[in-house]
């Protein structure tokens, strides 16, 4: 459980998020999942990485039940930093990153793929920003890659989902799978790349990013300030518990 690293073949590594049963990644998870994919690129052998998961969905965010226990913002303010390195790695990832998106990418988990290079998605995977309703900001910066700027503004003030089929119909994901053939597809464009030079991808890399029109790291971190803002105010720790509360209830209701 947590985050681990695999060597597969020609320079294939994959990246695999595991925090049961939804991954909510706690703070320290994210600083450990930028840790690993930066390891991944700076790795030598390596010529393209896999970003995957496991569990019911590619990733929920952050983790709010952490952020609500906690005394002060100690909590909040690892999660928030927490992200933004997640984040900044996959951009800055010396090779090309690949995020296999199973299920539901909530919050968080459109950070990571918003910045990664090329996305393959299960015919399941939904997409969305639920922080309006968490009294949250953040990660507009990344649905912005994914879909046009009108669709996104929806989006993000509705707290709406969007399905894997639509960001494929605007181009940002690149194929749609049955869910039990997501690695396969992956893997098959992973290897497509691995055959390249790696010099070449490496510099073509780099240089995607040079001419980038948006400055993803600082509109994220700005983005960010607005959700300290809202904690300060007391609005955020409302709306957290207000969602942890019906979150039990449903639970309740299932079982």
């Amino acid at each position: 459980m947590g985050i681990s690293s695999s060597h597969t073949e020609n320079g294939i590594i994959e990246v695999t998020v595991d925090y049961p049963p939804v991954n909510a990644i706690p703070s320290q998870g994210w600083f450990e999942l930028a840790r690993a994919i930066t390891s991944a690129g700076e790795d030598p052998e390596a010529r393209v990485v896999i970003l995957r998961a496991e569990n019911r969905g590619f990733c929920a965010g952050v983790d709010l039940k952490e952020i609500q226990r906690a005394e002060g913002y100690n909590a909040l303010v690892a999660a928030n930093r927490g992200c933004a390195k997640a984040f900044a790695a996959v951009y800055d990832c010396e090779v090309p990153v690949i995020a296999a998106v199973n299920g539901f990418c909530l919050g968080g988990g459109v950070g990571l793929v918003g910045n990664a290079d090329i996305i393959v998605a299960s015919d399941d995977a939904t997409f969305g920003l639920p922080e309006v309703d968490r009294g949250a900001l953040g990660a507009a910066t990344h649905l912005a890659r994914l879909v046009p700027q009108h669709l996104m503004r929806t989006l993000y003030y509705t707290a709406r989902n969007v399905s894997a089929q639509t960001l494929h119909h605007h181009g940002s994901v690149v194929e749609v799978v049955p869910r039990a053939e997501l690695d396969d597809a992956a893997r098959e464009i992973a290897k497509e790349i691995a055959k390249k030079d790696t010099s070449v991808i490496r510099a073509a890399k780099e240089a995607i990013n040079g001419i980038d029109p948006q400055r993803v790291h600082q509109s994220y971190r700005f983005e960010q300030g607005f959700t300290f803002e809202l904690n300060l105010t007391g609005v955020s720790d409302h709306a957290r518990q207000a969602f942890l509360d019906g979150d039990h209830a449903r639970q309740a209701n299932d079982s």
